[in-house]
C-alpha cells in the first residue's frame, strides 16, 4: 500500500461501502472476507502469541444488532477482522450478537474472537468460558482475558492450571487481562514477570507518555513478549467541559484519530481497540488507520495543549488515593467510570445499570463531604463536583 490513501481509494471507502453493506444485511448468507480490491488496515504481531492483528479492533462495548450487524461485515472489508467481547457488553448480548455474525458470514476462519470473564475465580473463569463458547457459537476462542482486573493475587497458580487446561481441550488459544484501574503499572509489571500471561489490554492515551512509572512498566511488558493493546484511548476525561470546545481542530485528522494515530505511534503498542457504534466512527478510525502518515508538528502539538487542558478533567482510577480520603463507603473510581460512559461514550442507560449494580450505600452520593478527596487527587480532578453531577445524573 502506497504511503497516502489514493483519491480512487477514498472515492471506493466512502461510496463503495454503502453498497456492500445493503448486500451484507440483504444476504447475511454469502461468505464475507477482506476485500482484496480495497486497501487493509495494517497488521502487527500480538507478543508471544505469535499472531498477527489488525492494528485496529473492534469493539463490542457498543449497540450491536444481534442478528447480523453490518458495522462487523464493513469493518472485516479492510481488515479489521479482530471482534471485541465480553460475557457483560451490552447487557450480556454482545457476545451473542458476534456469534450470529460469525456463523452467518461464515467467516469463523477469518476472523479473530476475543472475550472476557468478569468471574476471577478458577472455576468461575472456566465457566464463564464454556458459556462464552456456547454464545460465541464457536469452539474455540482466540484470546481469553479475566476481565477488569483489579487484584493481583487473582493470577496465581490455581488459575494458571485451569488456562493451560482450557488451552489443551482447544477452547482458548491465548490468555491474558483487562486492567483500567489506578495500578495498572502494577499489573503490566506482573504480566512482565508471569510467562503464562500473553496479553494485556490497559487503558492508555496520548496524556499519558508522560507517566514515567507507567511507561517503565510498558517497557517491561514489551520486553517480555506480552501483546499490549490500548483501550479507552481518548483520553477517559469524565467531562471535557468548555476544554474540548478550545480545542483547535487542525492539520489532517480530527482530534479522536490524531488520539489513536498518537497511540499507533507507540511501536510498543500492538493495537487499539476502538468501541465505533456507528458507520461514520468506524470509517474515521479505519481511514486514519490506513494511512501511514505520521502525526505532524501541528497535530502533536494540538494534542498536548489539549491533554494540559483537559488534565484535571481525567480520572486515572486511582481511587485507592482518594476513596480513602471521604469518610463513606462511596466508589469514587467506579462511579468516575460510569460518568466517562454516560458524557463521553453517550452511553446513558448503560452508565445508569452499572451505576445501579453498586452497594446501596455507595450509590448514596448527598450529604458526603468530598472536599478531601480533591485535595489528594494528583491531577486535581475536582471529584466534589463530579460526584454530585453523578448523583443527578446516574440515580
Amino acid at each position: 500500500m502506497s504511503k497516502h490513501l489514493t483519491r480512487r481509494d477514498l472515492i471506493r471507502f466512502g461510496g463503495g461501502a454503502g453498497l456492500a453493506i445493503a448486500g451484507a444485511t440483504a444476504a447475511p448468507g454469502n461468505a464475507f472476507a477482506a476485500d482484496a480490491s480495497l486497501p487493509q488496515v495494517p497488521r502487527r504481531v500480538l507478543g508471544k502469541t505469535g499472531k498477527s492483528i489488525p492494528i485496529l479492533l473492534f469493539g463490542g462495548a457498543v449497540k450491536l444488532d444481534r442478528r447480523f450487524d453490518p458495522k462487523m461485515a464493513e469493518a472485516l472489508r479492510f481488515g479489521v477482522n479482530y471482534y471485541d467481547a465480553a460475557d457483560c457488553y451490552g447487557g450480556g448480548t454482545c457476545e451473542a450478537a458476534v456469534g450470529n455474525f460469525q456463523t452467518r458470514a461464515r467467516v469463523r476462519k477469518k476472523i479473530w474472537i476475543t472475550s472476557k470473564s468478569d468471574a476471577h475465580d478458577p472455576a468461575g473463569f472456566e465457566r464463564t468460558v464454556n458459556n462464552s463458547l456456547k454464545e460465541l457459537k464457536t469452539d474455540y476462542i482466540d484470546l481469553y482475558y479475566l476481565h477488569a482486573l483489579n487484584d493481583p493475587s487473582r493470577i496465581n497458580a490455581s488459575l494458571e492450571k485451569v488456562v493451560a487446561k482450557l488451552k489443551k481441550q482447544g477452547k482458548i488459544l491465548h490468555f491474558g487481562f483487562s486492567c483500567h484501574d489506578g495500578n495498572v503499572a502494577e499489573l503490566l509489571e506482573l504480566a512482565a514477570k508471569t510467562p503464562w500471561v500473553e496479553s494485556v489490554m490497559f487503558r492508555f492515551d496520548f496524556g499519558r507518555y508522560g507517566d514515567e512509572t507507567l511507561n517503565a512498566a510498558i517497557d517491561a511488558a514489551h520486553k517480555a513478549g506480552v501483546g499490549l493493546i490500548a483501550m479507552k484511548t481518548q483520553k477517559s476525561s469524565v467531562s471535557f467541559g468548555d476544554a474540548v470546545k478550545k480545542f483547535e481542530r487542525t492539520g489532517k485528522w480530527n482530534k479522536y484519530q490524531s488520539a489513536l494515530k498518537a497511540v499507533w505511534a507507540d511501536p510498543r503498542i500492538t493495537a487499539a481497540v476502538s468501541h465505533m457504534p456507528n458507520m461514520q466512527i468506524l470509517r474515521e478510525n479505519i481511514k486514519a488507520a490506513l494511512d501511514k502518515t505520521e502525526l505532524g508538528a501541528v497535530e502533536l502539538e494540538a494534542l498536548e495543549r489539549y491533554a494540559q487542558a483537559t488534565r484535571s478533567l481525567t480520572c486515572d482510577g486511582c481511587d485507592h488515593i482518594c476513596n480513602p480520603a471521604v469518610d463513606a463507603p462511596v466508589q469514587i473510581g467506579n462511579t468516575m467510570r460510569f460518568l466517562m460512559y454516560h458524557d463521553v461514550y453517550g452511553e446513558p442507560e448503560k452508565a445508569r445499570e452499572l451505576f445501579g449494580k453498586l452497594p446501596e450505600a455507595a450509590r448514596r452520593l448527598g450529604g458526603i463531604d468530598f472536599a478531601p478527596a480533591n485535595r489528594v487527587c494528583p491531577h486535581g480532578v475536582d471529584v466534589a463536583w463530579h460526584m454530585k453531577r453523578a448523583g443527578e445524573v446516574l440515580a
